[in-house]
């Protein structure tokens, strides 16, 4: 039986093991980092519909750059300090946030 710290980290679906969001993030910047990961996501199921390989990548890069914000990607997030993640995430969403200027 797996511990709490084990359900805090991963999520299992169909047998497949997640990495669960950083649970130290403050909720709001959560919120602006799904919102991207979200409109990647979407933005990958158009592009690949209309056959542009460059916006999938665009797109992809965008899901790649919500993820490693919210700790779902890069390193561990439960191995690293909170105000080394809570940067990584503020980083991430900044950069996300200049995709769309």
């Amino acid at each position: 039986m797996a511990d709490a710290a084990e359900d805090e980290r991963w999520l299992v679906i169909d047998g497949r093991r997640w990495r669960r969001t950083d649970p130290s993030l403050p909720e709001d910047l959560v919120a602006a980092l799904t919102s991207h990961l979200g409109r990647g996501r979407s933005g990958v199921r158009s592009a690949k519909r209309d056959g542009d390989a460059d916006a999938v990548a665009a797109a992809r890069a965008r899901v790649n750059l919500a993820k490693h914000g919210l700790g779902e990607r890069g390193p561990y997030w439960w191995d690293e300090p909170e105000a080394d993640r809570l940067r990584r995430a503020r980083e991430a969403l900044r950069d996300l946030d200049a995709l769309d200027d």
